[in-house]
């Protein structure tokens, strides 16, 4: 499926507003409400569109300390990488994990908790008794300045 211009724009419009009704959608891209359902459907068919979320706001739920961990483990094998990956994946704590290059780490990990006590319950309790991990780096997050979640859409043609 190549995305036309109103596609783009009801891509944009749902990433500002994921609450926005059809009808409210529709008009919004000039298209009548039917056809507007119908390409909201094919781009999620499509897999643009990977799911509708809520985003929540951290502070009201006592999530107070957000770390970017950096992981080196003691192998570099599809099966050590893998058996990492997954348990990690359990942890409800990780909010984004990337295997990365260019640093002296092999994952990046966006770990959120409520305070210290349970950053190094996470810490030295789970994360650093999976098979392979050899080092871990911690960074706190001390402001966000920005956090976006809609992508960029202006280099598509």
């Amino acid at each position: 499926m190549k995305l036309d211009r109103t596609d783009k724009r009801l891509l944009m419009a749902m990433q500002k507003n994921g609450r926005i009704n059809n009808l409210e959608l529709a008009e919004l891209v000039g298209l009548s409400p039917s056809p507007c359902s119908r390409r909201i459907k094919q781009l999620e068919q499509a897999g643009y569109i990977q799911q509708h979320i809520t985003l929540l706001d951290p502070g009201k739920l006592n999530l107070k300390l957000t770390a970017m961990l950096f992981i080196s483990m003691d192998r570099h094998t599809p099966d050590r990488f893998e058996a990492f990956e997954q348990e990690v994946a359990r942890y409800p704590e990780v909010l984004e994990c990337s295997l990365i290059t260019g640093q002296s780490s092999d994952y990046l990990l966006k770990v959120i908790v409520p305070d210290m006590d349970a950053y190094q319950e996470f810490l030295l309790g789970r994360l650093t008794r999976i098979k392979g991990v050899s080092g871990v780096h911690s960074s706190f997050v001390l402001r966000t300045i920005i956090d976006h979640k809609a992508l960029p859409m202006d280099h598509l043609d």
